[in-house]
C-alpha cells in the first residue's frame, strides 16, 4: 500500500476565480426551469440478452470446435445399374407414354353419357327439409314454455250393486 493520502491537499486543487466563486455560492437551484428528461438509449430486455447469449454461445462452440475429435469414415459408392428387365420395362413405359402423347382424338367416336346416379328432385328435397325441421323442433323444445295444470280425475267408485252384480257373474 502506498502512503498517499485519500484526498488532495489544498495547494494541489485548482484555483478557482473569486467572481465565479460567488456567484456558485449565490446560485438558487430553485431558479430553475423544471425538465423532464427522455431516455434515447433503450437497454434491452431479459429476453434480448438471454437470446443473444444462447446465439453467443452456439457460435463459440462451433468456432471452438475440434475436429480432431472426429472419426475418420471411408464412403462407400454403390453404383447399381439396371439389369435386363428393368431396362426393358422402362422401354415399354417410354412407348406407352409416345403412343399416348402422338394419339389422334379426332379418330374418336361422339358418345352421350346417361347419367345412372341423378339427383332427387327439389319436391324430395324440400320433403326431407320439413321432416329435419319437423325432427329439430321436437329435439329443442322447451318443456318449460308450457303452462301448468290441473289434472281432475273423474272415475266414481262402484256402488256395491255393482261389486256383488260383476261377483256373481
Amino acid at each position: 500500500m502506498s502512503d498517499a493520502p485519500l484526498s488532495p491537499s489544498l495547494k494541489d486543487l485548482p484555483k478557482v476565480a473569486p467572481d465565479f466563486k460567488a456567484e456558485l455560492q449565490e446560485f438558487n437551484p430553485d431558479s430553475m426551469k423544471k425538465a423532464e428528461t427522455q431516455e434515447k438509449n433503450v437497454l434491452p430486455s431479459a429476453e434480448d440478452v438471454a437470446q443473444e447469449r444462447t446465439q453467443q454461445a452456439l457460435i463459440k462452440g462451433v468456432e471452438d470446435f475440434d475436429t480432431k475429435k472426429l472419426k475418420h469414415t471411408n464412403t462407400v459408392e454403390k453404383i447399381c445399374l439396371p439389369d435386363k428387365e428393368v431396362v426393358e420395362q422402362e422401354r415399354v413405359h417410354h412407348n406407352l407414354l409416345e403412343g399416348v402423347k402422338g394419339f389422334d382424338k379426332d379418330s374418336m367416336k361422339h358418345t352421350e353419357t346417361n347419367e345412372k346416379n341423378p339427383l332427387p328432385d327439389p319436391e324430395a328435397i324440400e320433403l326431407e327439409k320439413g321432416q329435419q325441421k319437423l325432427i329439430a323442433g321436437i329435439e329443442n323444445f322447451d318443456s318449460k314454455s308450457l303452462k301448468p295444470t290441473e289434472t281432475l280425475e273423474k272415475n266414481p267408485l262402484p256402488t256395491k250393486e255393482v261389486i256383488e252384480a260383476e261377483k256373481s257373474a
